[in-house]
């Protein structure tokens, strides 16, 4: 389930759709970036409540989740965090901070950094057919423009 799914913007070859039980709360916008894996149960959440109103939305700031991530199944991202490319969350983790960096395993509840990855052994690869979503990517900037706030 979206909620307020014009504040998503997707990357090539992502599917936060495909795997069962995903939330993603967008009320202050999520990006998620190319080749991004989300398995099943991910939650990530771009907003809060209140703590005196619980009928208020806090403006915490978008979640950005870079290039070639991998979310497994169970994680939790909270508000205005930032995952750089090749960040990899383990299963079950809570993400209460940015890992803008990348490049590394990060698992826990709060996470924290188990392993660093090395750079030069990350493949960026790239489909033979690419899709934002189910859009061809050549009709992908038609559908932004006209339908989405990102």
């Amino acid at each position: 389930m979206v909620s307020y799914p014009l504040n998503v913007l997707i990357g090539k070859g992502v599917f936060p759709g495909y795997a069962p039980g995903c939330y993603i709360h967008a009320v202050n916008k999520v990006y998620i970036g190319d080749y991004t894996f989300i398995a099943p149960n991910v939650g990530i959440m771009s907003g809060n409540h209140d703590l005196h109103d619980l009928r208020i939305q806090t403006e915490d700031g978008p979640v950005r989740i870079g290039n070639y991530c991998w979310l497994g199944m169970n994680v939790v991202v909270l508000p205005a965090v930032v995952l750089g490319d090749f960040t990899i969350v383990g299963a079950g983790a809570i993400v209460t901070k940015s890992f803008e960096e990348g490049y590394c395993v990060i698992a826990g509840n709060p996470a924290k950094v188990i392993k660093k990855l090395d750079k030069d052994a990350c493949v960026r690869f790239e489909n033979k057919t690419e899709y934002i979503g189910y859009i061809p990517i050549e009709k992908f900037e038609a559908f932004r423009v006209n339908n989405l706030n990102v």
